[in-house]
């Protein structure tokens, strides 16, 4: 527990407050106006008590025949509105502008997070809830919202209403003045403490097992073909009982402890109520004050002890707005992994010939490296198969190909530009990849298939479907191309995803191309389809195959056989198979017998 204090008590609302501040300085004319409106409003409320205490002492100090007395209670009067028409009007100046200034922040701000979240590595992706993720994002962006309102109209009028009304009973009497003073500090100091040190820590508990509850509703939702398939859905039930107990019970330590810090204020405020009637009370039994002086007192700490009640309201949404808000300002604060060089400038691939020179690469904190002194060419246009067993180096080749991720040590070249010194997205913009289980979002089949050409025609979208020996299925749905697909494509087949995935491909018009076993879990009318659209959409690019079937890579013009990190064979089919004892002859009988057993 001690830790969650030292984070809370300073790295985390000091990284908080110090991100909103910087999202204030993008908008610095709106936040002055917003400060001067509220300043000027609140001090409206520190005179009003004096004028209310001046219209009791008219009234008290003769009839309403007395002239004096009359204009004295008229001039109160008029400026007891005057201070609350200028107060409204001044509110309402500054309610427009923090409306304002916080919508803008919060678009900001989400636009921000996920401008970084997507360019945060595979990794982080693989290791990340996507539920956990949204409602990080969202739950901060709202939290924004509480602490502008929480520091600009509640803090910030608070303490200009203690400063003010604390020096003009000063000003009267400096005891008084002392008391509200020394009273008001303790207050706050305490509010502070329990808030910060109390309460902050466990409701940071409770929004870590909050992400959590998000995270496995999403990543049961989303995989509820699974659940259905086992009919698992009492123990999915089950599992996310415990984690809905987990967090009701952080949930309610955090509320409890914030009823705990609500009794403690209420207490001290009783005290502070106690010591400033009584001193009052004294004043007046010896002449000191009138009843005016008593009516302005009095008027000033109840107006004083509204604003001290809310300080304390306001620390505890400032902590929870901050907790709230810790998560998503860490997306800021988080390097990406994979990053832009400064000035790094576009590729232009022309050919697509690919160099790896003397790489070295390994994953994360990994001791031994998966790449050691690594070198390989392959030629424009060259049509390559990667092949060998899982683990064995060959889905990273191509990440590494897409810069995904950067080497330790070395050079990888594109036409003989290094992909480390060119901008990402220009380099992913002209490699197309086809993946074993395609991802398609949830829009129309028009949509998909130009996601790498979002400027394409309808015909030309159509031509690339005809190529992938797609446009047959698209036409017969009843929506034809306008058909949505639901979430990551589930309402097409395996072949209907593929083929689509094969379409894009064929928009975009990249002159190197990626297959990551593109076939290998289709069934074999599916497969003779898409075989065919590769075998098309090879044709004149740079082309990497990724295959587990080595049917599909027969006819490649070379294969590079993986093991841990290394290319223990090279060479076209009829080579390798001819090599005794060869890694890819072993793979390639072991394949064979299968199929014949299945035959048989």
């Amino acid at each position: 527990m001690t830790r969650f204090k030292t984070d809370l008590g300073g790295g985390a609302f000091a990284s908080v407050l110090g991100f909103t501040v910087r999202h204030w300085r993008r908008q610095p004319w709106r936040l002055a106006l917003i400060v001067v409106t509220f300043m000027v409003a609140t001090l409206a409320d520190v005179l009003t008590p004096l004028y209310s205490g001046r219209l009791v002492d008219a009234v008290a100090s003769g009839a309403a025949a007395d002239a004096v007395a009359w204009d004295a209670a008229k001039a109160a009067f008029v400026t007891l509105i005057a201070l609350a028409l200028g107060s409204v009007v001044m509110r309402n100046i500054a309610f427009v502008g923090i409306t304002d200034l916080t919508l803008k922040m919060m678009a900001d701000i989400s636009a921000d997070a996920f401008h970084r979240v997507q360019r945060f590595s595979t990794d982080w992706h693989a290791n990340s809830f996507a539920g956990s993720t949204v409602r990080k994002v969202t739950r901060g962006m709202w939290a924004l919202d509480l602490l502008n309102d929480t520091i600009l109209i509640a803090l910030f009028p608070s303490l200009v209403m203690l400063v003010g009304s604390t020096v003009l009973l000063g000003w009267y009497w400096p005891m008084m003045g002392l008391v509200i003073a020394i009273g008001s500090l303790v207050f706050i100091a305490v509010t502070a403490a329990l808030s910060l040190g109390y309460v902050a820590p466990a409701a940071r508990l409770a929004n870590i097992w909050d992400t959590k509850l998000g995270g496995s509703l999403a990543d049961a939702v989303s995989c509820n073909a699974v659940v259905k398939g086992f009919g698992a859905e009492e123990r999915e039930e089950a599992r996310f009982a415990e984690v809905v107990a987990k967090w009701r019970g952080r949930t309610r330590r955090t509320w409890m402890r914030g009823t705990v810090n609500g009794t403690t204020q209420g207490m001290m405020l009783l005290g502070l109520r106690a010591a400033v009637i009584g001193f009052v009370l004294v004043l007046w039994s010896w002449g000191q004050a009138s009843a005016g002086d008593v009516a302005f007192v009095l008027t000033s700490f109840f107006v004083l002890q509204g604003y001290l009640r809310d300080i304390g309201m306001h620390i505890r949404n400032m902590q929870r707005s901050v907790n709230d808000m810790e998560e998503l300002v860490d997306f800021e604060a988080q390097p990406l992994d994979v990053d832009d060089r400064p000035g790094a400038g576009p590729i232009r691939i022309g050919e697509g010939g690919i160099t790896f020179d003397h790489v070295t690469f390994h994953y994360g904190n990994h001791r031994l490296p998966l790449y050691r002194d690594f070198s390989i060419r392959i030629k424009p246009g060259e049509r390559v198969g990667l092949v060998g067993h899982s683990g064995s180096g060959k889905t990273t080749f191509v990440k590494l190909i897409q810069r995904l991720y950067d080497v330790s040590g070395g050079r990888i070249l594109i036409d003989g530009q290094d992909i480390a010194g060119v901008q990402q997205a220009s380099l992913r913009s002209q490699i197309a990849i086809v993946q074993q289980e395609p991802i398609l979002f949830h829009r129309s089949l028009a949509e998909n298939i130009a996601y790498g050409r979002p400027s394409a025609t309808q015909a030309e979208i159509e031509e690339a479907a005809r190529q992938a020996s797609a446009h047959h299925f698209i036409t017969a749905l009843p929506k034809g191309y306008g058909t949505l697909v639901g979430e990551r494509g589930v309402k097409l087949s395996g072949g209907e995803r593929q083929r689509v995935a094969i379409a894009r491909a064929f928009l975009a018009d990249a002159p190197i191309l990626i297959f990551d076993e593109a076939t290998s879990s289709l069934d074999s009318e599916s497969e003779v389809l898409i075989q065919q659209a590769m075998e098309r959409l090879m044709v004149g690019r740079t082309t990497l195959v990724i295959a587990h079937r080595l049917s599909t890579v027969r006819s490649l013009d070379r294969l590079l056989v993986f093991d841990r990190g290394r290319i223990a064979e090279e060479g076209s089919h009829d080579e390798l198979i001819r090599l005794q004892g060869g890694i890819y002859r072993r793979l390639f009988e072991r394949q064979a017998l299968e199929l014949t057993k299945g035959l048989a």
